[in-house]
């Protein structure tokens, strides 16, 4: 199954929105946006960039865990992966990414 991506509204009513794969795991979280026309334009442009593997910046954290950011073309952060243990499940996550990213379904869960 294809993977989706779910957009919500915060408890201090902002806008977020998650990259799900296929097994409903969260792959990709976004920053919070003031608006609505911003969270979407988040997608569009996971969307346009999770397939170009010069977008991901592998990471790992002071803790010894690994995790990615995708950017965008003007190297700001789009969305941000959860922690992994191995530098080996990140590259798993950021290969799922960029299979599920292009994904056209999005549920509104505003």
């Amino acid at each position: 199954m294809a993977g989706w991506f779910e957009l919500s509204k915060s408890s201090d009513e902002q806008f977020r929105f998650v990259l799900k794969a296929g097994n409903a795991e969260t792959i990709l979280t976004s920053e919070l946006y003031k608006t609505r026309a911003s969270a979407e334009n988040g997608i569009a442009s996971v969307q346009t960039n999770s397939g170009n593997a010069e977008r991901y910046d592998s990471k790992e954290a002071a803790n010894g865990k690994f995790y990615f950011n995708l950017k965008a073309a003007n190297h700001q952060i789009i969305g941000s992966s959860q922690m992994y243990a191995s530098a080996a499940s990140r590259d798993k996550g950021i290969a799922s990414v960029m299979s599920n990213g292009s994904s056209t379904v999005i549920k509104d869960l505003t």
